[in-house]
């Protein structure tokens, strides 16, 4: 005779998800687009008020000021990549990539991130090449 044992599992949340009962942490300061920010934001983010972001960035933040605080990334920083500005998304959590796109929106790839926390390998040297990093949307860190 062959016997079955039920054994309860757990079952798991994505991070960044929230539980019945539960609210999401919104009390994390969203900084927006530099012709709004105010005298507090440019404390955090001086050389922000000098900058300018292409229209498919700006679109992708407004997007993302669209979903629920616990979907929405993090932040966005722009950095010189092989001499070329490009924008690192980085994602609300770990299991997720953190996206890397040049100023046309183009996807370059995930230097981190994902399961294994080392992205999907497009673009391995990104870490080390990246340069002159700006926050110019989202929390500090």
């Amino acid at each position: 005779m062959i016997r079955f044992i039920l054994i309860p599992l757990a079952v798991m949340l994505s991070c960044g998800s929230t539980k019945t009962g539960q609210t999401a942490k919104t009390d994390s300061t969203i900084i927006e687009e530099p012709a709004v920010m105010n005298q507090r934001d440019s404390a955090i983010l001086p050389e922000a008020t000098d900058m300018v972001l292409p229209t498919c960035i700006k679109n992708k933040i407004d997007s993302f000021k669209l979903k629920e605080p616990h979907e929405r990334p993090q932040r966005v920083l722009e950095y010189m990549y092989k001499r070329k500005k490009v924008y690192y998304v980085v994602m609300p959590c770990c299991d997720f990539f953190n996206e890397v796109y040049d100023d046309k929106c183009n996807y370059l790839g995930a230097p981190d991130g994902g399961f294994t926390g080392k992205g999907d390998g497009k673009i391995p040297d990104f870490f080390e090449e990246a340069k002159s990093e700006k926050l110019v949307w989202g929390t500090p860190k």
